[in-house]
């Protein structure tokens, strides 16, 4: 008996000196690579900002993803870029990510999951959610969705509704405007103001033609994009511009890209700051 008991504690102090070799391995950390701006917004709000890797460019919010590696933009992400920051986890919305891409990216072994993204105060939350659920932060949600509420009863809206259009500009030589069923469209509808554009959805080239036809009251642009034409002074150059209400009066709004459109957290705040400025 003694020399059982004599073995028992030497094999207690082997395992207390040795826990490593008996303990269950411990998980490696999910490493995530998110491939659209609002879904890196809303796991940075969910308190999981510490585990992406990676974010594709218009993830610029919070700032500290700025300092991330970036595979590209969401209409050209290759494979190869994701799979080389070694994720566990792709996360992005169904429109984020080419088929192709996304079936070669599980043919790798990688997770992906694309969220449906919907324009609309209802569907911010519900994308919210769905990407609550996917990292168990279902706690987390109240406390977002409450912010998000709290900035949307702050919203003063334009009580004339003006008629805006919005110009997408990468420079002089690249000019479209938004049409119907767009996120900027929705974002002008919650602050209280109409689309000059119609007829067409999606974005279609700029013509000075269309453009004096639509007479805006209102030109708005992504600050980058009116950085790009050179500011306002550049904007009221180009043809078309001066023949509208909107340049006639120059009438010119900025905001940032992510910010207008992103319909994430921060959508309360965004349709509060764009009501504000058409006022």
């Amino acid at each position: 008996m003694k020399q059982f008991l004599s073995f028992l504690r030497a094999a207690l102090v082997l395992v207390l000196l040795v826990p490593g070799r008996f303990a269950a391995a411990t998980p490696a950390p999910t490493r995530i690579v998110s491939l659209n701006g609002t879904v890196s917004e809303i796991i940075c709000a969910l308190g999981h900002q510490a585990q992406l890797v990676g974010v594709d460019v218009t993830s610029t919010y919070p700032e500290a993803l700025t300092k991330l590696p970036k595979v590209g933009h969401n209409r050209n992400i290759s494979a190869e870029g994701v799979l080389s920051l070694n994720p566990t986890l792709v996360v992005g919305t169904t429109e984020s990510l080419k088929p192709e891409v996304a079936a070669q990216l599980k043919a790798a072994g990688l997770q992906v999951h694309l969220f449906k993204q919907e324009y609309s105060v209802t569907g911010t939350k519900q994308l919210i959610r769905d990407v609550a659920a996917t990292f168990g932060a279902m706690a987390q949600v109240p406390a977002v969705t409450a912010k998000l509420d709290a900035d949307l009863g702050k919203v003063k809206k334009a009580t004339a509704a003006p008629k805006v259009l919005f110009i997408y500009a990468r420079g002089a030589g690249t000019m479209m405007v938004a049409g119907q069923g767009t996120s900027v469209e929705k974002a002008l509808q919650l602050a209280g103001a109409r689309n000059a554009a119609s007829g067409f959805s999606d974005f279609k080239p700029l013509t000075a033609e269309a453009l004096v036809a639509a007479n805006p009251d209102v030109l708005l642009l992504f600050d980058s994009g009116l950085d790009s034409l050179g500011g306002k002074a550049g904007l009221l150059q180009i043809p078309g511009v001066a023949q509208t209400a909107a340049g006639r009066t120059g009438r010119v709004v900025e905001m940032d890209g992510q910010l207008l459109t992103g319909f994430g957290p921060r959508l309360g705040q965004a349709t509060a700051e764009l009501a504000s400025k058409l006022k």
